[in-house]
């Protein structure tokens, strides 16, 4: 059985092109049901009995799964995963089961994307130059993170496989590479270039051009935690609500494009979003602000 997952893990690899992180929560959901399988059949899960699985073995992986009150997200994850799994099987190994296609997935709210106020964006230069007074080069490089999350609409991964090549020459736009290594074209504004400038001409390890963009205080690639960790700082210190993260930064990206205009074509592109679904979140976001005018202008709203 072991075999079989790995080539399967080798196919979401190399063919897929998936990330790391991503095949590993896709080997996670599946040993789930492998142990499942066992204890429910008392016997090893091998290929012929997962073969011949039923809709009520199924059934009973999910409840076992909300009795150990794993979230719905979790669990629809879970089965998707194992669905792509089982459409594998069917592809590479001629292995047939039609009682997956049988299951319906758990509801998963979806939530509203919560922005930040502009304002407090603003707020942060201050705050960081605040924060790191002692190390400037600290400061602006800090300061370049949150303007390239909030004027350019990337992910932290994003950010932070930058190298400093990619930035040589100020290009009006980056080739991003995101999620499923999908690339995409992302323009840069000229903000973006004066807080970078201002970084690299006093970060003290160097300018290589294969060399990361961001660097840690010892000179190492700076990871996805410590970015995190700059805004934890900076919303401590301007006491700003919970969701105030660097996702949230993105969001505010992208619901200020789309006040201002923005298609939903466009900003799925820009965002890199796999599904137009995805994107629509935003207009909700969107819908409750004009809402909020509407009840509070419009002369029927009043009656």
């Amino acid at each position: 059985m072991n075999e079989i997952i790995d080539e399967f893990k080798d196919y979401l690899g190399n063919t897929k092109r998936y990330s790391i992180h991503t095949i590993t929560a896709y080997e996670t959901d599946i040993f789930d049901l492998l142990r499942f399988f066992a204890k429910y059949n008392n016997v090893p899960a091998q290929i012929a009995g997962i073969a011949g699985a039923d809709t009520l073995l199924f059934r009973s992986w999910l409840a076992d799964r909300a009795r150990r009150t794993l979230t719905h997200k979790s669990t629809a994850r879970a089965l998707s995963s194992v669905r792509t799994f089982y459409k594998w099987l069917s592809k590479h190994k001629n292995i047939q089961n039609d009682a997956i296609g049988l299951i319906s997935s758990p509801k998963v709210e979806r939530k509203l994307s919560k922005a930040i106020e502009t304002t407090d964006v603003s707020d942060m230069h201050a705050a960081i130059r605040a924060i790191d007074d002692s190390e400037p080069w600290v400061a602006a490089r800090d300061w370049a993170l949150v303007v390239m999350i909030f004027g350019c609409g990337l992910r932290i991964s994003e950010v932070l496989s930058l190298k400093n090549s990619d930035v040589v020459g100020h290009p009006q736009s980056l080739r991003i590479v995101g999620k499923g290594n999908k690339e995409r074209i992302v323009p840069v504004l000229p903000a973006v270039y004066v807080a970078l400038d201002k970084y690299i001409k006093i970060c003290p390890f160097g300018h290589d051009a294969a060399a990361p963009l961001f660097r840690s205080v010892r000179g190492l690639p700076m990871s996805p935690r410590m970015a995190e960790k700059v805004v934890e700082k900076l919303r401590h210190y301007l006491q700003l609500p919970d969701y105030v993260t660097p996702h949230a930064l993105r969001h505010t990206f992208a619901t200020a494009l789309l006040a201002g205009g923005a298609d939903l074509r466009t900003l799925q592109e820009l965002l890199g979003h796999a599904s137009l679904s995805t994107t629509q979140l935003y207009t909700r976001v969107n819908m409750a602000e004009i809402m909020d005018v509407y009840n509070n202008a419009h002369p029927m709203a009043k009656n």
